[in-house]
C-alpha cells in the first residue's frame, strides 16, 4: 500500500467516494498514486488534474512520445512504480515488448528516430542535471522539429514523473495487486 493512512475504497465516503467513481480504471480499482491522496481530496483533485493536462495535452506531442519520456525519467529515478505504469502504456502503444525492454534498459539502444533521441537527451539531461540546461537545449529541440507547444509539453511531462516519482518512493506507494497477475 504506502507508509501513510489509505482510504480503502470500500470505506470511502462523500466526495471521497465520488472521486474514486471518477477514478476507477478498467481493472476496477483506483491506482494507489492517487489513493495515497485519500487523506486530503485538496491533493487528490490537484494531481488528477495536472496527470490529466500533461498526459493528454495539446496535440504537439504524441501519446508514445509522453509514455517514452515518462519510462525514461522514471528510469533514471530508479522509480519501479512508474517504470511498470508507463512501461505497460508504452507497450500497448507500440505492441513490441523487444523494443519496450531494451527501451527500459538504456533508451539510447533502442532504435529511435533522431527527433525522439533528441526529446529524450532533453528529457534526461533535465532529469539528471536540471541546473545545466541552457537555452541552446531548448533549441536543439526547435531544429529537430518540435514546436513551443510540444516543448513546454516536454517539459511538463518530465517535471510531472520527476514529481510523482517522488511521491511514489516518499511514500512507499506499491504498485497495485492488478500487477502480480502479469
Amino acid at each position: 500500500m504506502a507508509w501513510i493512512k489509505m482510504i480503502p475504497e470500500d470505506e470511502a465516503e462523500n466526495e471521497l467516494k465520488d472521486w474514486y467513481e471518477k477514478l476507477r480504471e478498467p481493472w476496477g480499482g483506483v491506482d494507489n498514486i492517487l489513493r495515497v491522496h485519500s487523506i486530503d481530496i485538496p491533493t487528490l483533485k490537484g494531481h488528477y488534474e495536472l496527470y490529466s493536462s500533461t498526459m493528454k495535452g495539446s496535440k504537439d506531442l504524441s501519446r508514445k512520445r509522453r509514455e517514452m519520456i515518462a519510462v525514461v525519467v522514471s528510469t533514471i529515478n530508479r522509480c519501479h512504480y512508474w517504470i511498470v505504469h508507463h512501461g505497460a502504456g508504452l507497450r500497448k502503444i507500440t505492441r513490441d515488448d523487444e523494443f519496450v525492454d531494451k527501451f527500459i534498459k538504456d533508451y539510447k539502444s533502442a532504435d529511435l528516430t533522431e527527433q525522439d533521441r533528441t526529446m529524450l537527451d532533453y528529457a534526461a539531461k533535465l532529469t539528471k542535471e536540471p541546473w545545466n540546461m541552457v537555452k541552446a537545449d531548448v533549441q536543439a529541440l526547435r531544429e529537430s522539429g518540435f514546436s513551443d507547444v510540444a516543448i513546454l509539453d516536454i517539459v511538463q511531462v518530465a517535471g510531472y514523473y520527476a514529481y510523482v516519482n517522488r511521491l511514489a518512493d516518499g511514500l512507499g506507494v506499491e504498485l497495485e495487486s492488478i500487477w502480480d497477475e502479469n
